[in-house]
Protein backbone atom coordinates (compact mmCIF):
# COMPACT_ATOMS: atom_id res chain seq x y z
CA UNK A 1 0.00 0.00 0.00
CA UNK A 2 0.63 3.43 -0.84
CA UNK A 3 0.58 7.07 0.58
CA UNK A 4 -3.23 7.36 -0.51
CA UNK A 5 -4.43 4.45 2.06
CA UNK A 6 -2.92 6.14 5.04
CA UNK A 7 -5.80 8.76 4.64
CA UNK A 8 -8.65 8.56 5.99
CA UNK A 9 -11.44 6.97 3.91
CA UNK A 10 -8.99 5.73 1.52
CA UNK A 11 -8.39 1.56 1.76
CA UNK A 12 -6.20 -0.48 -0.44
CA UNK A 13 -9.04 -0.66 -2.89
CA UNK A 14 -9.70 2.63 -3.62
CA UNK A 15 -5.99 3.38 -3.50
CA UNK A 16 -5.52 0.98 -6.33
CA UNK A 17 -8.44 2.52 -8.20
CA UNK A 18 -7.04 5.98 -7.86
CA UNK A 19 -3.50 4.17 -8.98
CA UNK A 20 -5.23 2.72 -12.48
CA UNK A 21 -6.84 6.31 -13.36
CA UNK A 22 -3.30 8.05 -12.52
CA UNK A 23 -3.76 9.63 -8.82
CA UNK A 24 -0.81 8.85 -6.74
CA UNK A 25 -0.55 10.83 -4.12
CA UNK A 26 -2.50 13.41 -1.65
CA UNK A 27 -1.10 16.56 -3.81
CA UNK A 28 -2.86 15.09 -7.25
CA UNK A 29 -5.94 13.87 -5.50
CA UNK A 30 -6.20 17.51 -4.25
CA UNK A 31 -5.31 19.04 -7.15
CA UNK A 32 -7.43 16.81 -9.13
CA UNK A 33 -10.80 17.31 -6.87
CA UNK A 34 -12.95 14.48 -5.55
CA UNK A 35 -15.84 15.12 -8.53
CA UNK A 36 -13.18 14.42 -11.03
CA UNK A 37 -11.24 11.45 -9.44
CA UNK A 38 -14.69 9.91 -8.59
CA UNK A 39 -15.50 10.58 -12.17
CA UNK A 40 -12.57 8.76 -14.17
CA UNK A 41 -13.25 5.62 -11.01
CA UNK A 42 -16.73 5.89 -12.52
CA UNK A 43 -15.38 4.75 -16.22
CA UNK A 44 -13.38 1.66 -14.83
CA UNK A 45 -15.89 0.95 -12.19
CA UNK A 46 -19.41 1.11 -13.07
CA UNK A 47 -20.09 0.75 -9.64
CA UNK A 48 -18.49 3.30 -8.21
CA UNK A 49 -21.27 4.95 -5.42
CA UNK A 50 -21.96 8.45 -3.73
CA UNK A 51 -19.75 6.93 -0.55
CA UNK A 52 -16.81 6.78 -2.66
CA UNK A 53 -17.38 9.97 -3.74
CA UNK A 54 -17.44 11.35 -0.24
CA UNK A 55 -14.82 9.10 1.06
CA UNK A 56 -12.95 10.62 -1.64
CA UNK A 57 -13.94 14.58 -0.71
CA UNK A 58 -13.29 13.28 3.11
CA UNK A 59 -9.96 11.82 2.15
CA UNK A 60 -9.04 15.43 0.55
CA UNK A 61 -10.50 16.96 3.60
CA UNK A 62 -7.97 14.71 6.23
CA UNK A 63 -11.48 13.98 8.18
CA UNK A 64 -13.92 11.30 8.25
CA UNK A 65 -16.29 11.66 5.29
CA UNK A 66 -19.31 11.40 8.01
CA UNK A 67 -17.91 14.22 9.01
CA UNK A 68 -18.12 16.51 5.95
CA UNK A 69 -20.51 19.52 6.36
CA UNK A 70 -24.11 19.46 5.34
CA UNK A 71 -23.93 21.91 2.56
CA UNK A 72 -20.58 19.78 1.27
CA UNK A 73 -22.46 16.73 1.22
CA UNK A 74 -25.39 18.30 -0.62
CA UNK A 75 -23.27 19.51 -3.46
CA UNK A 76 -21.46 16.15 -4.17
CA UNK A 77 -24.62 14.46 -3.36
CA UNK A 78 -25.91 16.66 -6.28
CA UNK A 79 -23.03 16.48 -8.57
CA UNK A 80 -23.52 12.37 -8.08
CA UNK A 81 -27.01 12.40 -9.35
CA UNK A 82 -26.22 14.44 -12.38
CA UNK A 83 -23.55 11.97 -13.27
CA UNK A 84 -24.19 8.55 -12.18
CA UNK A 85 -24.58 6.06 -14.56
CA UNK A 86 -28.32 4.86 -14.97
Amino acid sequence: MGELSKLPNIGAAVEKQLNKVEIFTYEELKNVGAESAWLRIQEIDASACIHRLLALQGAIEGIKKTNLSQEKKAELKNFYEVHKRK
